[in-house]
Formats: C-alpha cells, structure tokens, sequence
C-alpha cells in the first residue's frame, strides 16, 4: 500500500488548504475554487492523512485551524509566493496578442459604470483578452487577491490588508435623481424638500452605496419609499416615468443621464465620500498583463484630485 505521507503534496490540496484557512468554510473554499463540497471534503481527508493531523476543526464559528495549521500556514504562502513569483519574472504580455482571461471583482455599480469604455478599448487594443467578473464579498477580496483567484479589484472596497496595492481613481458622492420635468424645481433643494418626495430604494452589492442607509438613519433623515427593487438598473426608466426620486453615486446618476432626462440634485447635507479605487495585491506585481491592464483602467479612469 502507497504511504500517504510520501512524496511531494499535489499543489491543488495545498490550494484547498489555503482556501479553507482564509474563509473557514468548506463550502466557501469550493466556492472560491470552483469545487463542489464534497469535492473539498475529500480534499481536506487526504490533507489529513498527509499530515497525519486534523487541520481543521469544525466549530460553530467555521473551521478553526489546529496548531499544525497555524505552523503550515507561513512557509505554504511563502512557497505561493515564490511560484507566482517565478512565473511572473518569465512571463510576457503583449495586449495585441495574449489570450487570457483576467478576474476582475467589482459591484453591479462598478460594471454598469466601467465595463462599456473598458470592453470597447480590449476589443480595439487587446482582442483576445476576456474579463470575468468575481462576486467577491468585501471580506474576502484581499484573500482572493492573495490567492491569485482575483487579479485586480475595482470600486470602494474598505478593509483590505496590508499586502494589497490601491490606487485612487475618483471620489464620488451621492445624490438625488429625478426626473427633469419634476414638480421640484429647485437647484439646491434643502431637507424639507427632499424629505417631501417619494423614493425608490435600488439594492445594489456596491458597498458605499449599502452604507447610505445607515447614514441617513444617523441624520435622522426619513424617506418615504414607494418601491424596493432588488437591483437598480430599471430604476433609472421609472424616475424617468414618475415624479419618483432616488439616491444614486454621482457616477452612475451622470453615466445614465447622457440625454439630460433627469436632474441631479446635491444632497443638503454631507454624507461620507465614496473613494473609488484600483486595487492589487502585491504578490502579483511583476504580472506584466496585470500590470498592463492596471496601466490601462488608471489612464482612462484616473481624475486628478481636486
């Protein structure tokens, strides 16, 4: 019988291993790997056999690690770190050329606002480059990142840790959207004004514009709103239709409102702004094409701060 313990590990269960200690999840770890649970299941008992040690141990918090993890972790990603490393050193990009596919996470805002121009400049400049779009939660962008399963990250994603790379490319703000015949006629609309108008509320997986809740709650400003809709792309088409009003990142008010159907009004009190940013990990940086398309996105994204 074959000793478990011989030879060298497969990297692919050193990668479920790195999975499972940054999301403490077997189904979150399938999730980010493409691996069904049972699939990681399996995974995690040949690890074990392999280090003749639990690894892992079910909690009601998630997957705690054991000691043996906690002394595996540091040299695994240090290995990572080197393989990627030494790929990266020997590997060229031409954009006019490559065929590759880059993981790109951002929020269903970020892509209604930077997927159009930036799919229109690869299908000019870089043909063969195709863009997946990662639903990565804000909490795991930066193990993502870490883990190569994300090559770059775009929008305001807070909390990332240290080993990520972020570069400003604007700050947005929030406002008021309505329609450009509305009863409201006025270009700085106080408090009262605002508080008398009828809401859609848009759910969004962007997270600046998740917190906007909270912080009106905190300025104790009530709306009253008429519709929640479980996404926001067809609430631009109803203000557009109705004396209904909603709160949108300037951005995305300004990209839908090329035909000046709409009035964006200034919010009459401060909210906290929206620095929208490019975000890398530092494990990668001598990715060429990483590097190229991080290049790209800032010069035709980038504004110079006010």
């Amino acid at each position: 019988m074959t000793n478990p313990r011989s030879g060298v590990p497969d990297l692919n269960l050193l990668r479920v291993f790195l999975a499972i200690w940054d999301l403490r999840s077997l189904t979150a770890a399938g999730d980010r790997l493409g691996l069904t649970q049972p699939a990681v299941s399996h995974a995690l008992r040949r690890l074990r056999m392999l280090f003749d040690d639990p690894l892992f141990v079910r909690t009601p918090g998630g997957m705690l690690p054991t000691d043996a993890a906690h002394r595996l972790y540091p040299p695994l990603t240090q290995a990572f770190s080197i393989i990627n490393l030494a790929v990266q050193q020997l590997a060229s990009f031409d954009p006019a050329t490559a065929q590759r596919v880059f993981r790109v996470s951002m929020s269903d805002m970020s892509e209604f606002y930077f997927l159009p121009p930036l799919l229109a400049m690869l299908d000019k400049s870089a043909p063969g480059v195709r863009i997946d779009i990662a639903n990565v939660p804000v909490e795991s962008v930066s193990a993502a990142m870490r883990a190569g399963e994300v090559d770059l990250a775009l929008g305001y994603v807070p909390g990332l840790d240290a080993g990520c790379v972020s570069e400003r490319l604007f700050v947005d703000e929030h406002v008021c959207v309505v329609r450009a015949g509305h009863p409201l006629r006025k270009r700085k609309p106080g408090r009262e004004d605002l508080a008398s108008l009828r809401y859609i509320y848009a759910s969004t997986n962007a997270t600046g514009h998740r917190m906007v809740q909270q912080w009106l709650e905190e300025l104790n400003f009530k709306r009253e709103i008429v519709l929640r809709l479980p996404h926001f792309v067809v609430a631009p088409e109803i203000v557009a239709h109705t004396d209904l009003a909603v709160i949108f990142p300037r951005s995305i008010a300004e990209r839908f409102n090329r035909n000046h159907a709409f009035r964006i009004l200034p919010l009459p009190f401060a909210l906290p702004p929206i620095e929208i940013q490019l975000h890398s990990h530092t494990q990668f940086t001598a990715d060429p094409g990483i590097a190229w398309l991080r290049d790209a996105i800032c010069e035709m994204f980038q504004q110079p701060e006010a």
